[in-house]
């Protein structure tokens, strides 16, 4: 506690005589030492809440009927704590522990005296909770979009609780036995938390209705005809094959980079309990390792357009530049004495690309027949299409067509790849006939999983001037539209070109089926003199390969381990170590400026909570990872309470401006954020405001339920009676209270009148807008009425 200028001090600091310190620099180094301790208890609770997310995400096994499994009933897994439960346990523990240990400590503290630290604190965080955050994620929600509560009754039952927890304190303190705590209050006071998790049990249950068609359970696990919908905790290969369906063909895309999609997939899909939000929080603030992997933005724009039903491909794809001739052959007259090459750009035309070329013999030799070249050209921005002039030799003698060949590469320095057709072949021909048109083959086979299917189109004979070639495909077995994309089209032969593919797109449909076979004909011929050949119709046959089932296993494996990096409380001891030294957590392409600069300041608090035994300690399932965090908290907090009190003290304040102000926002802002980003990513409203009303009441059951049964019972031994200032602290109940109350009163505006869009969180811009800064004045005006009662601008 602390008493003048001269003699700040508190429970545990300060360590050394500091009378004779200069009053600036004690402030200066007390501020320094609340705001990093304030980092510090963030950091613990990070650990603290995976241990909570482990504990409360234990499965146990359950049979159910299944026709379609083997015996007609199948195993599956269930949660064995209720979501109601865990929040308003072990979540809101998680998220209150620094607020409820700091009263407790403070009781104890003080030689079981009341102060004004703690109970300050715990009802100035509720203001900021319920106001400020739920402002924030008012307006944080995407435009056009809106998050409604989904367990509303369950919503009801935690904010009526959080009304008359703060009722009850005013009573306490000013009706029923004034600033005078008896131990039956402080009793009740505690027993209001039980039975608030009671009946929000209850209504989490339902049992006063009909019994639902689907469980929670069941929509958790996806076993209510959801077999192919991907979840973190139901990765089946039906579900990672319609990503690989969707994005799997692009050739950029390796099984690593879809695995990683699957995973965010899946992870997009699974609701995120209030502790993976905090963590997420925790660390994107401290420079910690991520929850979820930083992709490619061209990628992460993939897996949104996927989730519209878009295709990916033209977007990954436009990426990367891809270099490659027009043509994959053509041919020349002798007499021409030249020949003009085509290179051309698909993809990203926005780089500068550098690339190679350079003439290869065949039966032509350099020198006699052609000369030879090589050299560099750039495509600069924009530019989509290159030439060069071969120079060919006029011998004036008969020979037999002749061949070479031009082949690209690429500039080490480019950010670029080849194309399919990199290589060209050059005929040097003497006649000058159209040419005749046909296939190369037969038939052709291919696999189910390769996209385009490339059908060579050849011109023999002569390759003299422009010939357009008519084609179509007609159904077999195979069906287009369903099996492959066919129908009809031209197929355009330019002057001395000698070869051109007809792309027929191959569908993928992820399925076993027999071989399927269609037919690819050569109708007719634009230009006078050219002609069709023999082979004018060719067979395609799709395959089912094995190869995509190979793949399929792989991509569903990789999945499990992605969605393992993801899961909170994984690490091993070691794995804790090297993540508190690396920024990060080691992944430093990720990171950024302030990743590295917030990992500077918390390097510290993160290689001492590293000692924390893991989450998975001894297969303890959490537990004594819960116990040891908990007690670093503690410690960490009567630290934070000397350092606020000091600090009060030496720059004015009294502790119940410090601790509705600086503690109650240094404690609060973690979950400011974790509620932002749940409002943003979660389906409904549950994760965002949901558990501020629960969370604000179990800090008045526990943190001050808790406090005052241990004062109360200490005094009580003694004889006497436990009293506590009423005045103060009555006030700021009252105000919260009001305050409350117009809080609870708008969300229920906004879920009923369609003018607000019918949801507690986002709907129209203005009305959003306008009911975040109604709720931040509604904070704005309890901090300042309770600062001005407390310096006694008027009497209460």
């Amino acid at each position: 506690m602390s008493t003048s200028n001269d003699t700040c001090e508190g429970i545990i600091l300060p360590l050394l005589n500091e009378e004779t310190w200069p009053i600036a620099g004690r402030t200066a180094m007390y501020l320094i030492g609340l705001l990093w301790s304030f980092m510090g208890v963030s950091i613990i609770a990070d650990i603290f809440m995976c241990a909570i997310e482990v504990i409360t995400s234990k499965k146990k096994t359950v049979k159910i009927a299944n026709p379609k499994a083997e015996g007609g009933v199948e195993d599956i897994e269930v949660m064995v704590w209720n979501g109601t439960i865990a929040n308003l346990t072990l979540m809101a523990l998680g998220s209150s522990a620094p607020e409820i240990l700091l009263s407790v400590i403070e009781i104890v503290g003080n030689k079981f005296y009341a102060g004004e630290l703690g109970p300050s604190t715990i009802v100035g965080s509720a203001s900021f909770n319920l106001l400020v955050i739920t402002a924030v994620c008012i307006v944080g929600v995407p435009k056009g979009e809106v998050r409604t509560v989904r367990l509303i009754k369950v919503f009801a039952i935690t904010a009526f609780f959080s009304i008359f927890a703060y009722i009850w304190l005013f009573l306490v303190l000013k009706v029923s036995s004034p600033n005078v705590v008896s131990i039956w209050e402080a009793v009740f006071t505690f027993c209001c938390f039980p039975i608030l998790v009671i009946l929000a049990f209850v209504a989490d249950k339902d049992f006063c209705r009909k019994k639902r068609e689907e469980s929670d359970e069941e929509i958790n696990l996806g076993i209510v005809g959801r077999e192919g919908y991907l979840t973190a905790d139901h990765v089946t290969k039906d579900g990672v094959a319609g990503v690989v369906k969707e994005v799997g063909k692009h050739p950029d895309l390796d099984p690593d980079t879809i695995a990683t999609l699957a995973a965010l997939e899946a992870d997009k899909n699974t609701p995120h309990s209030r502790a993976w939000y905090r963590v997420d929080a925790t660390r994107k603030i401290t420079g910690g390792l991520k929850l979820k992997p930083k992709l490619d933005p061209k990628v992460t724009q993939a897996l949104n357009e996927m989730k519209e039903g878009a295709s990916v491909t033209s977007i990954i794809s436009d990426e990367i530049p891809v270099i490659e001739f027009a043509a994959s052959a053509c041919a020349v007259f002798e007499n021409e004495k030249k020949v003009r090459i085509y290179i051309v750009r698909r993809g990203n035309v926005n780089p500068q690309v550098i690339f190679k070329y350079e003439t290869v013999d065949g039966t032509a030799e350099s020198g006699a027949d052609y000369i030879a070249q090589r050299g560099t050209m750039v495509f600069d921005a924009n530019e989509t299409q290159k030439y060069l002039d071969i120079e060919i030799v006029d011998d004036n003698e008969w020979e037999e067509d002749e061949v070479f060949f031009i082949k690209l590469a690429l500039d080490t320095k480019s950010n670029a790849k080849l194309g399919k057709k990199n290589t060209m072949q050059i005929t040097i021909i003497n006649d000058d006939e159209p040419g005749t048109f046909d296939f190369t083959m037969a038939s052709y086979l291919t696999k189910e999983s390769v996209g385009d299917m490339r059908i060579p189109v050849m011109r023999s004979h002569g390759s003299d001037g422009r010939v357009e070639v008519q084609w179509k495909t007609t159904d077999m077995t195979a069906t287009s539209g369903k099996d492959y994309y066919g129908g009809e089209g031209t197929l355009v032969f330019e002057h001395g070109e000698r070869e051109k593919t007809i792309d027929i797109p191959i569908v993928d449909d992820a399925e076993f089926e027999k071989d399927e076979s269609f037919k690819l004909e050569l109708v007719e011929v634009s230009s006078g003199g050219a002609k069709l050949g023999k082979l004018k119709s060719t067979i395609i046959t799709i395959v089912n390969d094995d190869e995509y089932n190979t793949i399929l296993d792989r991509v569903v494996n990789l999945t499990h381990i992605n969605l393992d990096r993801i899961r909170i409380g994984n690490a091993t001891w070691g794995e804790q170590f090297r993540n508190a030294m690396n920024v990060n957590g080691g992944d430093v392409e990720s990171a950024g400026v302030m990743d590295y600069i917030m990992h500077f300041f918390t390097f510290g608090w993160k290689v001492i909570f590293a000692f924390c035994p893991p989450p998975n300690f001894l297969n303890s399932g959490g537990w004594i990872c819960f116990i040891v965090a908990i007690v670093m908290i503690g410690i960490l907090t009567a630290i934070i309470n000397d350092l606020a009190s000091i600090f009060g003290c030496l720059v004015g304040l009294k502790d119940p401006v410090t601790a509705i102000t600086f503690v109650a926002l240094g404690t609060s802002l973690p979950d400011l954020f974790a509620s932002k980003t749940a409002a943003v990513n979660e389906k409904y409203a549950d994760a965002s405001i949901g558990n501020v009303t629960g969370s604000n009441s179990v800090n008045v059951f526990l943190g001050l339920g808790l406090s005052w049964l241990i004062a109360s019972i200490y005094w009580a031994s003694k004889g006497q009676k436990f009293e506590v200032d009423s005045g103060t602290l009555s006030f700021s109940v009252l105000m919260y209270t009001v305050c409350a109350v117009c809080c609870i009163l708008l969300l229920v505006a906004r879920r009923t009148f369609s003018f607000f869009g019918k949801a507690e969180l986002g709907g129209k811009r203005i009305p959003a807008i306008g009911s975040a800064i109604f709720l931040f004045c509604l904070w704005m005006l309890y901090v300042l009425t309770c600062a001005f009662q407390v310096y006694e601008y008027f009497s209460f």
